[in-house]
C-alpha cells in the first residue's frame, strides 16, 4: 500500500476534478489539462509513474526523438533509467501541446540535498555504472552552465541537490528541444505520517526556497525561461492531501 505523496498523487488522478484542479495550480502559465490530455500515473489500478525517454512518446506523440533524450542522460542502458516522475501530463499551453511533470512532497523531509549515489557491482558493471555517473554529471552541468546565463547563482549538481538538479535539468533540456514544460513541485499539506507535515502554502513555499536557494536562485522560480521556441518555468504549489483546492 502507497502512502505518503504517492498515495496522495494516486488519490488525486483518480478525482473527477482533477483536471481542473491541476489546470488551477498551473495559473498563471496559461497551462490547461483536459480529459483529452494523457497522463501517468491513471490512479490506483495502474500506477506506473513515467519515465520520458520510455513512456514520452504515449504522453506527448511525434513531438520530439524520445530516445535522444535518454542518450542525452545514459551512456549504457540495462538497469539504469532516467528519473522517475510522481506525474507527468500532457496539457495546452497557448495553443502549443505541452508536458507538466510534478515532484509531490508530502513532509518536509522528502526534500533531499544528497548525491547522486552509486552501486557498487562486479568491475564490468562498475565501470558501466561509471560511464553513466559520469555522463549524468555532464547532463546536469550542460543545464546549469545554460541557466546562469539567464540567473545568477544557478549550481545544478549531481553531487548535491541531486533530485532537484536532476528535476530542473530535465524541464530545461524539454525546453531546448522545443517542448513547452512546466514543473509543478507540489506540497501536499496535512499529512502528519512518517515527518514534518507541510502546514500550509506559505510554508511550503519557504522551505522549498530554503532547501533550494544553494542551487536555484529564486528568481528563476514563477519565470518563464525561453529556450528559442519553446520555455519552461518552475512553479511551487501547494494543496490538501486528500481533498481538493489550491493552497
Amino acid at each position: 500500500m502507497h502512502s505518503g505523496s504517492r498515495k496522495h498523487i494516486l488519490d488525486w488522478v483518480e478525482r473527477v476534478e482533477f483536471t481542473s484542479e491541476l489546470t488551477a495550480l498551473l495559473r498563471p502559465t496559461g497551462a490547461v489539462v483536459s480529459a483529452a490530455d494523457r497522463w501517468m500515473p491513471r490512479g490506483w489500478s495502474d500506477d506506473t509513474e513515467a519515465r520520458l525517454s520510455r513512456h514520452g512518446e504515449s504522453l506527448l506523440p511525434g513531438s520530439i526523438d524520445w530516445s535522444e533524450l535518454r542518450r542525452w542522460w545514459l551512456v549504457h542502458n540495462g538497469r539504469a533509467n532516467t528519473p522517475n516522475w510522481d506525474l507527468a501530463s500532457s496539457c495546452d499551453i497557448a495553443g502549443r501541446k505541452g508536458l507538466v511533470l510534478v515532484e509531490a512532497k508530502a513532509h518536509v523531509e522528502e526534500l533531499s540535498d544528497e548525491p547522486k549515489h552509486q552501486k557498487k557491482d562486479t568491475e564490468n558493471k562498475l565501470s558501466r555504472s561509471q560511464a553513466n555517473h559520469d555522463r549524468i554529471g555532464a547532463a546536469i552541468e550542460e543545464a546549469s552552465t545554460a541557466l546562469s546565463a539567464v540567473a545568477t547563482g544557478v549550481a545544478l549538481s549531481r553531487d548535491s541537490h541531486y533530485q532537484l538538479s536532476n528535476r530542473v535539468a530535465f524541464a530545461w533540456k524539454l525546453a531546448s528541444s522545443g517542448i513547452e514544460t512546466v514543473l509543478l513541485y507540489l506540497g501536499f499539506t496535512g499529512d502528519p505520517k512518517h515527518g514534518t507535515a507541510i502546514r500550509d502554502g506559505e510554508h511550503w513555499n519557504s522551505v522549498f526556497c530554503e532547501h533550494a536557494s544553494d542551487v536555484l536562485p529564486g528568481e528563476l522560480l514563477e519565470r518563464e525561461v525561453r529556450l528559442g521556441s519553446a520555455a519552461f518555468r518552475i512553479l511551487v504549489r501547494a494543496m490538501p492531501a486528500g481533498t481538493q483546492g489550491a493552497v
